[in-house]
């Protein structure tokens, strides 16, 4: 008990509050526009946790982080330009409540349940650290491997129209992951000659383009056909939650201990947590036919499940210093820096600061929801603006964030590339966000499975020859057949009558 209140002694302390709360406003801020990701704003913050004690330091990336994640939810909601490739996973509903009027049932859910995710996620991080991180570290290429491609699946069959149509957009993205040199043979792959497609082509530049570059194309052309959404105030943001939350219980506790289980798993991230928990809650839910035009069963368990992933990132970089994301791995760097060293000795050597941790982690998550309801209200504003001003805004955020990638120009071509694919895509009415899965996962599906097959000499059997990889492939394969199963059923003709 003295541990957890050194711990407290450490935050609750008027400069550590004034860190959190500017680290939030911060954190909101980048995390708000599109192509300002999480992890760059991680990135930002790191040069000025340089002239700060532990705590503060942790404390400031902790919550820019939590706020950030949330507010990939407002682009995406307002304008279907989500801020991180986990929002895209649900952005077809999000946006679609934003065209009936009611953009702040949305964003309220994605508030409420990220945060109550995110509290989740905190008390596993606090309770389980050591079990769970023991149960990831299991985890090896051929479990990584089915881990993809179950989530490649899910896409694939949440997307809205025909299974058909999301796999034509699974297959775009994943051809685009294969370009440049990230490939076994380390030899260039579909670069045309280009010095700068040898990098690869980045997410956050195409998913720009894919959202954002092919909306403001298709308003262009569609220029006198402005129709503005219903201007209903939202009101009762949270009396909404309340009523989704009695609704919804399950949905909300199976996002949350999906997010942080996924989380834990080095690597793996709130991106493919959110695709899961999405494809999930449409595949349990009595109304599946709903998801993709304003349901909010889907932003409930997803939202879940973003911020818990990210809590659950925490645990394999605490317990043993591995990685759980991006965002861990530049966090590792500024433990090492100011003396904490992650690890199980840690936990004995200074178990105030893991604690500090922690207590953060449950502030950040609370102090996301005064912070989100003003920012909510705030965003609201944005459909009042007229296009032909609001149009080229967005366009100039956009080049901005596809240009601080790599400061480079060559950002801003793929952005305006994938512009163009979206917009004829969706004009041929196939989905966008499983070609970003594909485009995002590509990579992770052919190091793990190239190192699968190196380890297992060509042998396919060793897939399904360790417990959780077979589990994963048998359940990965379910998925698959099921679906097909049920539609050969359905065409096959009652007994006693005969096909024509």
């Amino acid at each position: 008990m003295s541990t957890v209140i050194d711990a407290a002694q450490l935050v609750f302390q008027p400069y550590v509050l004034l860190v959190i709360l500017c680290s939030a406003a911060f954190g909101m801020f980048v995390g708000a526009i599109p192509g300002l990701t999480a992890t760059m704003a991680t990135a930002l913050l790191v040069p000025v946790t340089f002239f700060m004690d532990p705590v503060p330091a942790i404390a400031t990336i902790v919550t820019a982080t939590a706020m950030a994640i949330f507010a990939g939810d407002i682009p995406g909601t307002m304008l279907r330009m989500p801020g991180t490739p986990a929002s895209a996973a649900y952005v077809q509903d999000a946006y679609a409540l934003t065209k009936q009027g009611r953009p702040e049932a949305a964003l309220g859910a994605s508030l409420v349940f990220s945060s109550i995710g995110g509290i989740f996620g905190t008390l596993v991080l606090i309770t389980a650290s050591p079990v769970l991180a023991e149960i990831a570290l299991k985890f090896s290429s051929f479990e990584y491997f089915w881990l993809v491609v179950l989530g490649l699946s899910c896409a694939v069959f949440i997307s809205p129209g025909s299974p058909a149509r999301g796999l034509v957009a699974l297959f775009i993205g994943l051809f685009a992951a294969t370009i440049g040199l990230e490939n076994p043979a380390g030899a260039p792959r579909y670069t045309m000659g280009s010095v700068e497609l040898m990098g690869g082509v980045q997410f956050i530049p195409a998913m720009i383009g894919l959202f954002a570059v092919s909306e403001v194309i298709r308003t262009f052309i569609k220029r006198g056909e402005e129709v503005r959404p219903p201007a209903t105030p939202g009101k009762g943001i949270f009396r909404q939650q309340a009523k989704n939350l009695v609704t919804y219980p399950v949905q909300a506790l199976r996002g949350s201990a999906m997010g942080t289980a996924i989380g834990a798993l080095p690597g793996a991230g709130a991106d493919i947590a959110a695709w899961i928990s999405f494809a999930i809650s449409k595949k349990f839910s009595k109304t599946p036919e709903k998801f993709g035009t304003g349901h909010v069963e889907g932003l409930v368990e997803a939202g879940a499940s973003n911020n818990a992933a990210m809590s659950g990132a925490w645990i394999p970089a605490l317990v043993f210093g591995i990685p759980g994301d991006s965002i861990t791995a530049i966090v590792i760097g500024v433990l090492y820096i100011k003396g904490i060293n992650p690890g199980p000795m840690v936990f004995i050597t200074q178990p105030q600061m893991i604690y500090a941790v922690f207590i953060v982690f449950l502030l950040a998550n609370l102090i996301m929801l005064p912070l989100g309801w003003l920012a909510i209200k705030g965003a609201r504003q944005v459909l009042s603006i007229p296009q032909k001003v609001l149009m080229p805004v967005i366009l100039m955020f956009c080049m901005v964030g596809s240009f601080a990638i790599n400061n480079s120009a060559f950002g801003i071509g793929i952005m305006l590339v994938f512009g163009v694919i979206g917009f004829l895509m969706e004009e041929n009415d196939i989905p966008i966000a499983p070609a970003i899965l594909g485009l995002v996962l590509g990579p992770m599906l052919e190091q793990n499975f190239v190192t699968s097959m190196i380890k297992s000499d060509g042998s396919f059997i060793a897939f399904f020859e360790r417990p959780i990889a077979a589990g994963l492939g048998l359940f990965t394969i379910a998925v698959w057949m099921i679906p097909l199963l049920l539609l050969l059923m359905h065409r096959r003709p009652p007994a006693g009558v005969s096909e024509p």
